[in-house]
């Protein structure tokens, strides 16, 4: 029998959200082994409210990795 345990982290980016997320898990990865997958729990921005473009993405996540006995 294996467990999986579930964190949620926040990854931001200039470029997009897709790079946000990986981001994330880039971050993730420094501390945590096994991560096999991740699942994406919201998107949002920050916006220029004077020029009304984006900013700053932000991709939150939850990654799973195994439990070790």
């Amino acid at each position: 029998m294996s467990i999986a345990k579930i964190e949620e982290i926040v990854g931001t980016s200039d470029k997009g959200w897709e790079d946000a997320a990986q981001v994330a898990v880039n971050e993730a990865v420094k501390t945590v082994r096994g991560i096999h997958g991740i699942e994406i729990v919201d998107q949002t921005a920050q916006v220029d409210p004077s020029t009304g473009k984006i900013t700053k993405y932000r991709t939150c996540i939850n990654f799973s990795f195994s439990v070790e006995r």
